[in-house]
């Protein structure tokens, strides 16, 4: 037999059978034959690749010492030494301890230094630098809200420098839980933000895009529409036409403009009248309600538009209202959408888990990050609901959701910032990005991102040129009503 291998097991010899005068019973033997098994676990222990692990849990159960019964059972049953065993554990300890030091986690970067910078239109940016100098980016943009969103990461920067950079879940977990006051949109877009950069300096440092990161892709491509406004109308027909130059086979529009509690039948027929111009060109439509349309609306709106096949109907009442979107989707054959509210797995379960909805709209900059919306998408899928990652923002933030379209199997459609008019009279999609060649949409799809990282490269000295300009102060738009009440935007 080669030296260091195990003993093989003789179905000729029992536990309880006498071993006196085999020459496996004596202690030389057994400290020779764990001798090799320490060999053997050395050996193995030296071909983990320990890049990223971190805990470093030896297989063994326990590190106490192995202490020796000389009155056990198996002692008096066989006959063997006790003196053989005590050997034995010194020995196994020596390969515990062997192992484990092998295990432990060898060059990896701690965390710098955690930068935001605030740039047009509306956007928070985040770089995060490790002490090797690898940076990654990420995107913690909250609309109308970027001054707390980067008060956030005060606390962020006193918790997470020096910390393993690669360390990206405890990162999450500790982000997320050791506030004590968690979720909501402020405090889960900064940890969205932290995490995207985390995911990108990752890969970056690897040379692998962060989809090989989560496993590898399920598809080469990714389905995506644009925004065409809607908000108080508009030729809606003229700017789908456009999005058809561009490559793209489906848009959205909001399906109305502000509404009151009960308003004009006229507002409906509005609203049908411009999703027919769209449909008539052959495009794909998501209506989107915005939340800005109450129930009694809501349910009138939804048995109008239904004949018409819209792609889907997002948020046909705020997210808050869980009775009503039962009551005013009940019946309905138009997939329901929402998510863009939603901050965290626990935010969407009750959708999930009453079967309210049929698409989920996790943002990727206020659901947590990847990391997050990870689980996000993995839990729908249980539910056998759709994914649709909403995305109106920046070009990290898109960047982030489409790493989470190539890796999960149930998403269907991905929003492409691209011309929103929010955005684009300061600045665009490519505006921040060397690689804007990333972003071609050929036949309503963009190829996968194969850059390291999140794939796009960010123009830093462009970046912090915009920030120390000072970024105007974006608002959400003030709506109100023709009798002066301030209205759902």
């Amino acid at each position: 037999m080669a030296p260091g291998l195990p003993v093989p097991f003789s179905p000729a010899v029992s536990r309880r059978s006498s071993t006196a005068g085999c020459w496996w019973s004596t202690p030389a033997a057994t400290c020779a034959r764990l001798r090799g098994r320490q060999s053997s676990i050395t050996h193995a222990c030296s071909n983990i690749r320990t890049s990223t692990c971190y805990s470093a849990p030896c297989p063994a159960r326990s590190e106490a010492p192995i202490r020796a019964r000389a009155s056990s059972r198996r002692h008096r049953s066989t006959g063997s030494s006790p003196v053989a065993t005590s050997g034995a554990a010194v020995l196994i300890n020596a390969a515990v301890a062997t192992c484990r030091q092998t295990l432990q986690p060898k060059n990896v970067p701690s965390i710098r230094s955690i930068e935001t910078f605030a740039v047009p239109p509306r956007w928070v940016f985040v770089r995060v630098e490790a002490d090797d100098g690898t940076v990654g980016w990420g995107e913690a943009s909250l609309e109308g809200h970027a001054e707390a969103v980067i008060g956030a990461f005060e606390a962020f920067r006193d918790r997470f420098i020096g910390h393993d950079a690669d360390r990206i879940e405890d990162i999450w977990q500790t982000g997320f839980r050791l506030g004590f006051y968690r979720g909501g949109p402020v405090l889960m877009s900064a940890l969205s933000g932290l995490d995207q950069a985390l995911w990108d300096l990752l890969g970056k440092r690897l040379g692998l895009p962060v989809w090989q990161l989560l496993g590898g892709c399920v598809r080469q491509k990714v389905p995506v529409y644009a925004w065409i406004g809607g908000d108080r109308p508009h030729d809606v027909a003229t700017a789908a036409r456009q999005r058809q130059d561009q490559g793209f086979g489906a848009v959205k529009m909001n399906a109305t403009a502000d509404m009151g509690w009960l308003d004009s039948p006229r507002s409906l027929d509005a609203s049908i009248e411009r999703l027919v111009a769209v449909r008539e060109l052959g495009m794909d439509v998501g209506l989107d309600f915005h939340g800005r349309v109450h129930r009694s609306m809501a349910r009138q709106l939804i048995r109008a538009v239904e004949p018409h096949r819209p792609l889907f109907v997002e948020e046909p009442v705020l997210s808050e209202h869980l009775e009503a979107l039962a009551e005013v989707t009940r019946g309905s054959a138009v997939p329901i959408a929402l998510g863009e509210r939603l901050y965290s797995r626990w935010d969407f379960k009750p959708f999930l888990a009453g079967g309210l909805v049929d698409i989920i709209q996790p943002d990727l900059s206020h659901a947590g990050g990847i990391s997050e919306c990870r689980r996000i998408a993995a839990a729908a899928e249980c539910h056998d609901v759709a994914l649709a990652p909403h995305c109106p923002l920046g070009p990290l933030a898109f960047a982030a959701c489409v790493q989470i379209a190539v890796t999960s199997i149930n998403f269907a459609i991905q929003e492409m910032p691209i011309g929103i008019h929010y955005n684009f009279a300061e600045a665009d999609l490519p505006t921040y990005v060397r690689n804007a060649e990333v972003f071609r949409v050929e036949q309503g799809m963009i190829a996968a991102l194969d850059g390291p990282g999140l794939g796009v490269e960010i123009d830093e000295d462009r970046v912090r040129e915009a920030a120390s300009a000072g970024q105007m102060r974006w608002r959400n738009p003030a709506w109100r009503g023709p009798d002066g009440a301030v209205r759902e935007w």
